[in-house]
């Protein structure tokens, strides 16, 4: 019997490179307030956000992912001739087939890489990044694009009390390659599928038909803010635990931007040293699911919070209910 002989990998892999785009139109509050008859007060108390970009029609989803992703291949300088795989999480993208990944790999020069969307709404970008991490050290690839993007004004109704104020669009990306130290931490991750009603479509694409109001979503937040408060410290806990490291070794906290109050309080409860940075990026963006994370990133760096080889925790959490952890080393 032939024994199978595979491509070697390489001993560990990280994050190269990170680039993000954030959308021309800024929105405030006492504009998605309108509608639902609520204010800026209202909204900044409860969920911590003050405005929030939303697209305009040539901002699309692969055209926003296209331009992170050149901003993070040019941030790692890598050429695209190189990637190997182009993986695209979003929850916000409508079309089932083609789905965006190949399109977003031949605008960004990777014309020769695989391309597969990814969808774990607002863990999408974790688990892509997850299952880059593999790719790169298994050696089915050198490197990979990993793309968090979202046009999360798309699928809203605008008068939904509920979710109206909350969500926002933009992109990120981040390069995963080789390297000799391992930058990219064994990733917790699971779901609760009991619970997958909590947040959702509010009907299946199914009962459109032709020329009907196409779904939009809708929340349980009380629900959501309840499980996120008590499940997401338990797995944040653990990918430390299991890279071996503590608290007190990280540079900054970066979940998924659901809102500042949610954030705050997984914060607290991993009681992080005050030198820890705790991105809240959400205030300026809302919240922008698979796309989050690398825009909160972003703008640590971009602060001048985060430097090059800092380490930081990744929290990913939202519909499904699916959730994962990891911490990087950032770019």
């Amino acid at each position: 019997m032939t024994e199978l002989q595979l491509k070697p990998g390489t001993t560990a892999a990280r994050i190269l490179g990170l680039g993000t785009y954030r959308p021309t139109t800024i929105v405030g509050n006492d504009t998605v307030g309108a509608p639902i008859n609520s204010s800026d007060e209202w909204i900044r108390r409860r969920t911590g956000i003050l405005r929030r970009r939303h697209a305009n029609t040539a901002e699309t989803i692969v055209e926003m992912a296209a331009a992170s992703g050149r901003k993070a291949l040019a941030d790692a300088a890598v050429d695209p001739g190189e990637v190997g795989v182009v993986i695209l999480a979003s929850m916000s993208y409508l079309d089932r087939a083609p789905t965006a990944a190949p399109r977003v790999a031949y605008l960004i020069g990777a014309t020769a890489a695989a391309g597969m969307d990814l969808g774990a709404a607002c863990a999408g970008f974790s688990h892509a990044l997850a299952v880059a991490d593999s790719l790169v050290r298994g050696g089915s690839v050198t490197y990979a694009v990993v793309i968090g993007s979202e046009r999360m004004s798309d699928i809203v109704d605008r008068t939904d009390r509920g979710t109206a104020f909350l969500f926002g669009d933009g992109a990120g990306a981040v390069v995963v390659g080789p390297s000799h130290t391992a930058g990219i931490g064994s990733v917790v991750w699971g779901s609760a599928g009991e619970s997958h009603a909590l947040l959702g479509y509010d009907r299946a694409w199914r009962e459109v038909g032709y020329g009907g109001r196409p779904p939009t979503l809708r929340m349980e937040g009380r629900e959501i803010f309840r499980w996120a408060v008590q499940a997401i410290p338990e797995v944040a806990s653990e990918a430390m635990r299991i890279c071996g490291v503590t608290a007190e070794d990280l540079t900054a906290f970066i979940p998924h931007q659901a809102n500042a109050r949610i954030v705050e309080s997984v914060a607290s409860t991993l009681r992080l040293p005050a030198r820890v940075h705790v991105a809240l990026d959400v205030t300026e963006v809302g919240t922008t699911s698979a796309a989050s994370i690398p825009l909160a990133m972003d703008a640590l760096r971009a602060e001048g919070r985060t430097a090059p080889g800092d380490l930081a925790l990744l929290v990913g959490f939202g519909a499904g209910l699916s959730y994962s952890a990891q911490v990087v080393a950032l770019p």
